[in-house]
């Protein structure tokens, strides 16, 4: 059985680093010694900025804050609020405030309905800072029963889902970065990490479930020591041949991207990812903690969702941004050329789960 992964041959993490720029109220003193208030303008902000002050304002906030994203035309961290008060302190930090209905918990909630009340394969669901929304989507396979009893859940949700129809099929991928093949299927190695100070490389669980001796370019590199599928999606191999194994992606264009640490992505961000079927594509951050059901009981939990493109092949390959591992290849929908949709595990959870770093 074939399963749709990526290929390993050099495999990095990339993330964005992250430094919180603040910008305090200006007050300007009147004749009559009275004191207005200007409401300061939002700061222009690196992606590894915002992800900082959005980790900040979180905190700060509390139950007053209802997500976040990353404005990449405007390069401002757009910051959901509930009231007006949680928007003066979001605009005194240097962030666009936006006032919206649905607070997390709210949303959260709408997500424990689904899991209890629509559990259906080929669904999946992300939370959407930019609507305020749980997004509900449904691929080719949910039939025109469930797709009816998918409808009723989430209209009962009212302004906290949608749901969208997606032409494609959601499946695990199988390959990517560089090709690793092991009886008869083939994969992407994502990142190449630390042990103990031994050497390791991190890819898709669902590649590692099904294979357990790791092979490139025809020689055998690598044995299974660690596998989590379903639930997550991410396994970790032993080297056990003497081979390069640099902290870097291929690029397929004859030079590699080095990296050199990892990282959480933020809704909006460019991200670029490396496998050995379509070698390179990028694209943005569509949704954080997304729940994919790729049905026979394989649901996956807390990936993330992005609108790059991805085949058979691909998984377990590098999702980076400059030399910060984000992601290792899960599934998607569509392919590289109508294009489609594809979740990746968070490699900050892998490395935490298995004891590793990179490098």
């Amino acid at each position: 059985m074939k399963h749709r992964r990526i290929p390993k041959r050099r495999a990095a993490v990339a993330g964005a680093g992250i430094a919180a720029l603040v910008a305090a109220g200006v007050t300007f003193q009147t004749a009559n010694a009275s004191e207005v208030t200007k409401t300061p303008a939002p700061e222009t902000l690196s992606v590894a900025a915002a992800g900082k002050l959005a980790s900040t304002l979180g905190k700060d906030l509390g139950a007053d804050a209802a997500g976040t994203y990353y404005d990449a035309k405007s390069k401002l961290l757009v910051v959901n609020v509930l009231d007006e008060t949680a928007a003066k302190t979001v605009q005194a930090a240097g962030a666009q405030a936006r006032i919206v209905e649905n607070s997390v918990a709210e949303l959260t909630s709408a997500r424990t309905t689904l899991k209890n009340d629509a559990t259906i394969p080929g669904t999946s669901w992300a939370t959407d800072p930019q609507t305020n929304k749980v997004v509900v989507t449904a691929d080719s396979t949910v039939s025109k029963a469930e797709l009816a009893k998918l409808t009723e859940v989430v209209e009962g949700l009212g302004s906290k889902a949608e749901l969208q129809r997606t032409e494609g099929e959601f499946k695990p991928f199988v390959a990517g970065g560089d090709a690793i093949t092991g009886s008869g299927g083939r994969c992407s190695l994502g990142f190449n990490v630390v042990k103990g100070g031994e050497p390791y490389f991190i890819t898709a669980g669902h590649c590692t479930e099904a294979i357990s001796t790791w092979s490139a370019g025809g020689t055998v590199i690598g044995e299974n020591e660690q596998s989590s599928f379903p639930g997550n999606d991410y396994g970790l191999v032993k080297y056990t041949a003497d081979v390069d194994h640099p902290s870097e992606v291929d690029l397929y264009n004859g030079s590699a991207q080095a990296i050199t640490q990892a990282g959480n992505p933020t809704v909006g961000q460019s991200v670029t990812r490396s496998g050995s079927t379509t070698q390179v594509h990028s694209g943005t951050v569509t949704g954080l903690d997304a729940t994919v059901n790729y049905g026979n009981g394989d649901i996956v939990n807390g990936l993330i969702q992005t609108n790059v493109c991805a085949e058979p092949g691909d998984s377990g390959g590098s999702l980076f941004s400059g030399s910060t591992a984000i992601g290792l290849t899960s599934g998607g929908s569509g392919d590289c050329t109508s294009g489609g949709e594809t979740f990746f595990q968070p490699v900050t959870e892998a490395l935490s789960a298995t004891g590793s770093s990179i490098g």
